[in-house]
């Protein structure tokens, strides 16, 4: 039998392959959903994701390079990305005082307004997810939460900003703490995307 992960026969005796399998299933759908919203608003789902990050995010990770790692993407696709919402007014560059070639990006009004109508884009997914019992959630975040943190170990996600990679977290045994905040965490409480997180060099 050919044990690839997308073999239907292989998914069947292999648990892990199905999982992936799943996965990429999942991943369909915020294509899907993304680009709904995008073809209302003659935006691309790229330009859509770059707003709601921009509204969400500390001005010093608004930057084109620092998008570009948030998004894999390479710098001259999100150049072109930026070129075209602040061609459209929705962002507003914002240049560094030292060095007038550098700057970072902030929505304008019009922005602001694009990303009201677009940030629920996921909640269909989100409607779902809350119909499910709370022990399965917290067990599926656990290990969502555990992927993405060795998927960025292994070079393949780019940027995190998880618990298990900041330099204020510590774990006793099965117990989670922050020492930023002087708590011990639930596994529920890990943050995938933390305003404080900070890397541990």
């Amino acid at each position: 039998m050919n044990k690839n992960i997308f073999n239907p026969g292989f998914q069947d005796i292999d648990i892990t392959s199905k999982i992936v399998a799943g996965l990429e299933r999942i991943s369909e759908v915020f294509k899907v959903l993304l680009w709904e919203k995008a073809k209302l608003l003659g935006l691309s789902p790229i330009q859509i994701q770059i707003l709601i990050f921009i509204k969400y995010h500390r001005m010093e990770l608004c930057n084109v390079s620092h998008l570009a790692k948030e998004f894999n993407l390479t710098k001259p696709t999100i150049s072109d990305a930026v070129r075209v919402l602040a061609k459209k007014g929705l962002i507003k560059k914002v240049h560094a005082s030292s060095d007038n070639r550098s700057y970072a990006i902030k929505l304008s009004d019009s922005g602001n307004a694009i990303v009201s109508e677009t940030e629920d884009f996921a909640q269909p997914l989100k409607g779902i997810l809350d119909t499910l019992d709370r022990n399965d959630l917290e067990s599926t975040f656990k290990t969502i939460s555990r992927l993405i943190f060795k998927l960025n170990k292994r070079g393949i996600l780019t940027v995190q900003r998880t618990c298990y990679a900041c330099k204020f977290y510590s774990k006793n045994g099965d117990h989670h703490f922050c020492n930023l905040l002087e708590k011990a965490l639930q596994n529920a409480e890990i943050r995938l995307d933390c305003e404080e997180f900070e890397l541990i060099q």
